[in-house]
């Protein structure tokens, strides 16, 4: 409580209007979908400010499409407050990444990081060089948020937006816990054709 005080205080004092302008609206450009991980703050990784980002966190940063609090999320995102940008962000290291590489039983949890053994086992052939530990983790988190922009241009919510509005444009980032540093691993502009299976026809 302490600390809240002392962080609202110094927001008046820096600036004595910065309430009144979060207070009535939100109109954040960018959609941030993240790790859960505490050391993976998306305001303070990007330098974003109150209302200038909108953020949805799950282990491992998934996009599914049975997860209807990230549809949710995603649809109010897109269709209300109209982001420009949408961002996956991994980071390497990631304790979801390196569970889904075991044979290990958690639970409950098994049946989420069942989608990214899926993009292991999919994606196989590019594991069969590596040799570290590592490695291997390095590449599932790349590949994996690789698969989770791929699965936000699958739904019907950011398709129709690309048709109508040419919005929002997909990033897949990773986030280094070593140096801070954003690596970049995809990118999606709005209108980006996908394999015709997964592209909807009466949007």
């Amino acid at each position: 409580m302490l600390q809240n005080k002392a962080w609202a205080s110094e927001k008046l004092h820096e600036d004595p209007d910065f309430f009144n302008r979060l207070v009535d609206i939100q109109t954040p450009e960018f959609l941030w979908v993240g790790c859960s991980d505490s050391r993976v703050p998306a305001d303070q990784i990007t330098g974003t400010q109150p209302g200038e980002i909108f953020v949805h966190r799950n282990v491992a940063n998934l996009v599914l499409h049975t997860d209807l609090n990230l549809l949710s999320v995603l649809q109010y995102a897109v269709e209300v407050l109209k982001v420009k940008h949408i961002i996956v962000c991994g980071h390497y290291n990631c304790g979801g990444i390196k569970a889904a590489l075991t044979n290990h039983s958690f639970g409950i949890i098994n049946k989420w990081l069942r989608n990214i053994k899926d993009v292991y086992r999919i994606h196989k052939e590019e594991f069969e060089n590596l040799e570290s530990e590592e490695e291997i983790v390095n590449k599932l988190t790349e590949l994996n948020v690789k698969e989770q922009v791929l699965n936000l241009a699958k739904t019907s919510i950011v398709q129709k937006a690309w048709k109508h509005e040419q919005r929002p444009h997909l990033h897949g980032w990773v986030y280094d816990l070593h140096d801070g540093i954003i690596n970049p691993v995809i990118e999606m502009p709005a209108g980006t054709h996908i394999d015709p299976l997964y592209e909807f026809d009466n949007l």
